[in-house]
């Protein structure tokens, strides 16, 4: 959910021998990424039933290389297209999941992420929202607490002992906490698109351009996966 590959040191203490990473660089990186991570979940989609059994090790996989491409950055361009692809393999068996509820939802959560995306892009480029050091302890905060949250909810479950109230609710409430958290993986999109940008401004390696891209993934992912839970909340009603 939140985004660990970018914080205010992702770019600091790089050593840059060769070319530096650009903004261009980065742009055509995470198309690149999203391609992989689409091209891999639309493949496993008539295979969800073979891939629904490795459904926790491919999490844990993923887990695991996102993990080491955060700490050694410089294993981005080759880990990255890895971690896609396995995104793509869990993506699309969560979605698998949710479309035999609501058929139809998984079409309507892609375009809505996309929409997210653009308006969000568009908003940064126009400088509409200014990414300033308030701006960015905000949504930092309010995304570690969504982390906290979902961790105590993931125990809960996991023990029985208890249940957080109207998080996964399709009432008032609970959709009114999904819209809030789909909204703080958006503004997530705006610390991406500036940290991309303060890269560039720094001369960053140029394997930054495929850290840049898995970071941004992340944050696309994440708000993909609220904007299913929250079409799920609103079609159950």
């Amino acid at each position: 959910m939140a985004n660990p590959a970018f914080n205010e040191k992702s770019f600091s203490g790089l050593k840059n021998d060769g070319e530096s990473m650009t903004i261009s660089g980065s742009i055509n990186k995470s198309i690149i990424l999203v391609s992989l991570t689409v091209l891999s979940a639309v493949l496993a989609w008539g295979y969800v039933d073979i891939f629904l059994p490795f459904l926790i090790p491919l999490v844990i996989g993923a887990f695991v290389f996102s993990l080491v491409i955060i700490f050694k950055k410089e294993t981005a361009p080759y880990l990255a297209p890895v971690y896609a692809l396995l995104e793509g393999v869990v993506i699309a068996t969560f979605s698998a999941f949710f479309e035999t509820q609501y058929p139809g939802i998984v079409i309507q959560a892609v375009t809505a992420t996309f929409a997210v995306f653009l308006t969000m892009l568009l908003l940064y480029k126009y400088r509409v929202i200014q990414v300033t050091q308030k701006f960015r302890s905000g949504v930092i905060a309010a995304t570690g607490a969504i982390a906290v949250l979902y961790i105590i909810s993931i125990l809960g479950s996991l023990t029985g002992w208890f249940e957080v109230p109207f998080l996964h609710s399709n009432g008032p409430l609970g959709i009114g906490i999904s819209i809030f958290i789909v909204g703080i993986a958006a503004f997530n999109l705006l610390l991406d698109f500036d940290m991309i940008e303060q890269g560039s401004k720094a001369h960053a390696p140029k394997y930054m351009e495929w850290f840049a891209g898995f970071g941004l993934l992340i944050t696309l992912v994440w708000l993909y996966l609220e904007v299913l839970r929250l079409l799920s909340k609103i079609r159950s009603k």
